[in-house]
């Protein structure tokens, strides 16, 4: 057995500590690893077709992956303080005597619960548990832009039974059309990959204070071949339907040429969720595009008359959304993990971030 089928031996091993899931991928340093060291910690997302069933069992399985004040309270099952109770009930609207792990992850976080510094096997691990159907609902329509920006960059996916490598690809498309809709008529390879790695961080809280700055160049220079592998097949296409134009052999640093056109442009708008098209409708002044079939409008439909007006505008919409769904998700996270946990995870972030801004 190679390193690589050790390093897969060994990722899939943790899935035997832990209840079945439906879909499992981890992401981060750990693609290029042939076996994580004890320093790194390795990013699992599972999927579960009932987060609160899973989460019961696993809290009988492995108690110290979750807060201890969590585990005290028994089951699934959460009593919040008089004073928290009173803040979520008056922004939340949810019970203050009891909820669950599910609920504060779908009402205050978008639906994921996160463990992190978990340790297995002498190892430090970190996963996210999301309910199946949120996560398809996420990677088609970009509703929170959690996970589906997430799996716009590499992944290995370890299970997928319900066929995500499939459906994700409806998000790459996406996830190209965005990007060119946002990058200069000529770029580099490196420079679209960039940009498709940087749109789910546009808005985010987090790079604010507490993520290296370099955090996305480090992404696709040290994942490269990988996001070439993942998006070959669409610029191939975009290729032979003359939308891109590569200007060296695609097994090198392309450069690359796009056509900027209106009609370009509005077959791009139209490969966006119906989502991102709907609130890019009510930006222009519009409530909400509806065609005649019912269905969200496409390009044409919006109304744009030039192209960087469309791609201004579906960035403040892809901004808004990312704001919103990182500071959520901050707020889930400090609940749901303790204090102590999110004050040691918030400060490895914040200690990264600083060191990339005093290395300029």
């Amino acid at each position: 057995m190679d390193n690589k089928d050790t390093a897969h031996s060994h990722l899939l091993s943790f899935l035997n500590a832990i209840p079945p899931v439906d879909f499992c991928c981890v992401y981060g340093s750990t693609l290029h690893s042939t076996g994580p060291g004890k320093s790194t910690m390795v990013d699992y997302i599972l999927g579960v077709s009932d987060p609160l069933q899973w989460h019961s069992e696993n809290l009988k399985m492995n108690a110290d992956h979750y807060a201890s004040w969590m585990v005290l309270l028994g089951g699934a099952k959460l009593v919040l303080s008089p004073s928290l109770s009173f803040i979520c009930t008056v922004l939340f609207c949810f019970p203050s005597t009891h909820t669950t792990i599910t609920n504060v992850a779908d009402k205050l976080g978008v639906g994921v619960h996160f463990n992190p510094y978990v340790t297995w096997n002498d190892k430090m691990l970190k996963y996210g548990v999301v309910r199946m159907h949120d996560l398809i609902q996420d990677i088609l329509n970009w509703e929170s832009f959690y996970l589906s920006g997430r799996l716009q960059k590499p992944v290995n996916m370890l299970v997928d039974n319900l066929d995500i490598e499939t459906i994700n690809s409806v998000n790459l498309r996406a996830a190209v059309s965005a990007a060119l809709l946002l990058l200069p008529p000529k770029f580099t390879e490196e420079d679209l990959y960039a940009k498709i790695c940087s749109l789910s961080y546009m808005g985010d809280v987090r790079m604010l204070f507490a993520e290296d700055r370099n955090k996305v160049k480090k992404i696709v220079q040290g994942q490269f071949d990988l996001f070439q592998s993942m998006y070959k097949p669409f610029l191939e296409e975009y290729e032979g339907k003359d939308f891109l134009r590569f200007s060296s052999s695609k097994n090198q640093l392309a450069n690359i040429s796009q056509d900027c056109g209106l009609p370009v442009t509005h077959l791009h708008i139209s490969f966006l969720p119906p989502t991102v098209r709907s609130q890019m409708g009510m930006k222009i002044g519009k409530k909400k595009v509806i065609s005649e079939s019912g269905k969200v409008g496409n390009g044409n439909d919006l109304g744009f008359g030039s192209r960087e007006e469309a791609a201004k505008c579906m960035q403040k919409a892809l901004r808004r959304t990312v704001m919103v769904s990182s500071a959520r998700q901050a707020v889930s996270g400090v609940l749901t993990v303790g204090g102590v946990k999110a004050a040691r995870y918030l400060t490895s972030k914040m200690c990264k971030a600083w060191r990339s801004w005093t290395r300029t």
